[in-house]
């Protein structure tokens, strides 16, 4: 097996490889990536495959290679506030990403086949938000997940702004898919081999863009009960805020625009903010390989003679330099960045129950 980019040693560095290989190609897509270490999503003793470009099954559970995401990402075009529907929403991962972009005002829904992976998902959905110092940086949207097949999806469900679906489309579901959307939506699925976008232009006008070749185990049709119908599945209802979560949502945001301030203050005044962590890096080709995982299969985009040369001469002028690396180890250990939100919401004037649900009683 092999990858479509080379193997990170963390996350981070997972993150410079898919953009050097441009599967990541925007600022927001880059930030919800670096936010959420897949390696949480992995049960322990597998933790050493997950910075590979590789997909991961391990009975029920499972993950595509990071590239197919990074594709998804780019492709659905996501904005704070859209509402997104994840059909086949597995560990949650892919969902946790996207709930980073829609902000506290968007809708995130998951329809996931197996029970026991809904409860992992619930597991890694809160192990996130308590623990994770990158939470702080955004607003969540957080996501839902439900139990049923997606093809049975109730008729009078609402509509969404982008939807995906993690398995091969049959070609007589790709309606049905696309009924999902609302006009000006955005569809992404694998459909006859392809990573496919389709975009809703109007009531019945679609247009389609094939985005790479990929192959997926097929949808799960649905098992009908002995009375010969279907389950239907009942997705969550589009709640309205209650006034206590605007309160910290307001207060967080009013919190991390004073932070900003000081910040910029600081600035102005000649004090520098502290050098960003340089990572050593040693450039690699893009691999020219096709993964094969389970029913699961993508082939890597292809590298031109011109990336080759560029990474030949890259290679030869780190090679150059490497006693002059090896004089800075200070420089391959960061220290771990400062949480301010958490900081200056533990200062204020306030009862502690207050402080900890501002911090959504978050155990950092």
């Amino acid at each position: 097996m092999g990858g479509a980019v080379s193997a990170g040693e963390d996350n981070d560095e997972l993150i410079d490889n898919l953009k050097e290989a441009q599967y990541i190609r925007t600022e927001l897509v880059e930030q919800a990536f670096r936010a959420i270490d897949r390696a949480d999503y992995y049960l322990e003793e597998f933790k050493d495959n997950a910075y590979k470009d590789l997909a991961w099954k391990h009975g029920n559970i499972h993950l595509s290679a990071p590239c197919i995401y990074s594709e998804v990402m780019e492709a659905l075009d996501l904005q704070p506030g859209l509402s997104f529907l994840n059909l086949g929403s597995g560990t949650g991962y892919l969902s946790s990403m996207v709930g980073l972009i829609l902000g506290p005002f968007g809708v995130n829904h998951g329809v996931e086949l197996h029970s026991d992976v809904i409860e992992y998902a619930k597991q890694k959905l809160d192990f996130f938000i308590k623990t994770s110092d990158s939470f702080d940086r955004f607003e969540f949207c957080e996501p839902s997940f439900v139990t049923g097949n997606c093809l049975e999806i109730s008729p009078d469900c609402t509509q969404y702004d982008r939807v995906y679906c993690g398995a091969g489309v049959q070609k007589e579901h790709e309606d049905y898919m696309k009924n999902l959307l609302k006009v000006g939506g955005i569809l992404v699925m694998p459909l006859e081999e392809k990573l496919t976008k389709i975009t809703r232009t109007g009531p019945s006008a679609w247009e389609t863009k094939k985005i790479l070749a990929v192959s997926f185990a097929p949808l799960i049709q649905p098992n009908h009960t002995d009375s010969g119908k279907s389950r239907l599945v009942h997705l969550p209802p589009v709640a309205v805020r209650s006034l206590q979560d605007l309160a910290r949502i307001a207060i967080r945001g009013t919190i991390k625009k004073i932070i900003h301030q000081e910040a910029m203050s600081r600035a102005g005044n000649g004090l520098k903010n502290p050098p960003r962590f340089k990572r050593r890096r040693v450039r690699r080709r893009r691999m020219e390989t096709i993964v094969f995982l389970d029913k699961e299969v993508f082939a890597s985009r292809i590298s031109s003679p011109s990336d080759d040369n560029n990474n030949n001469n890259s290679e030869d002028m780190e090679d150059e330099r490497p006693e002059e690396e090896e004089t800075k180890p200070s420089e391959l250990k960061p220290d771990p960045p400062v949480n301010f939100l958490r900081e200056k919401v533990l200062s204020l004037p306030l009862p502690d129950p207050l402080k900890y649900y501002l911090l959504y009683y978050r155990e950092k």
